[in-house]
């Protein structure tokens, strides 16, 4: 699989030092996972980096199910599993900057997770967005929502 859109690609999604460090192949095997990676990025990240205008990494992507066991505090159920979900650090930008210009975008999320370094940004590929904004613990700055 190669590019999604004009700033994103498959391979950013599978990417992982976890993984790599563990020996556990990361790869999007499966249309509905590559379905639910195409629609998060072009409904949710594709617009918010053209809107912001700077570079954004994908930390953590797609996880299969192997690499998310491992995970510290990841959920059984976990949208990275499906591909419905991604951690994002945006080049220059602080993690309110970020979920301030997604709100006033408003971008179909189904989550927006703000984190002290990165933005948690999910999109269900069927049903209802929630447009949940949760703040995770760690999480001390502001809180405007």
């Amino acid at each position: 699989m190669g590019t999604i859109t004009e700033n994103f690609s498959y391979r950013e999604f599978e990417k992982s030092e976890t993984a790599d460090k563990h020996g556990i192949c990361n790869v999007i095997c499966d249309f509905r996972v590559r379905d639910a990676i195409k629609a998060l990025t072009e409904t949710v990240l594709q617009p918010l980096r053209t809107q912001l205008g700077v570079r954004c990494t994908i930390t953590s992507g797609y996880r299969c199910p192997e690499l998310n066991a491992i995970i510290p505090n990841s959920s059984e159920t976990s949208q990275h599993q499906k591909g419905e979900a991604a951690d994002t650090q945006w080049e220059g930008l602080t993690p309110i900057d970020v979920a301030r210009a997604a709100v006033e975008l408003q971008l179909p999320f189904d989550q927006m997770i703000i984190y002290p370094d990165f933005v948690h940004f999910s999109h269900k590929l069927e049903g209802e967005q929630r447009h949940q904004i949760l703040y995770n613990w760690r999480y001390k700055g502001e809180k405007p929502w």
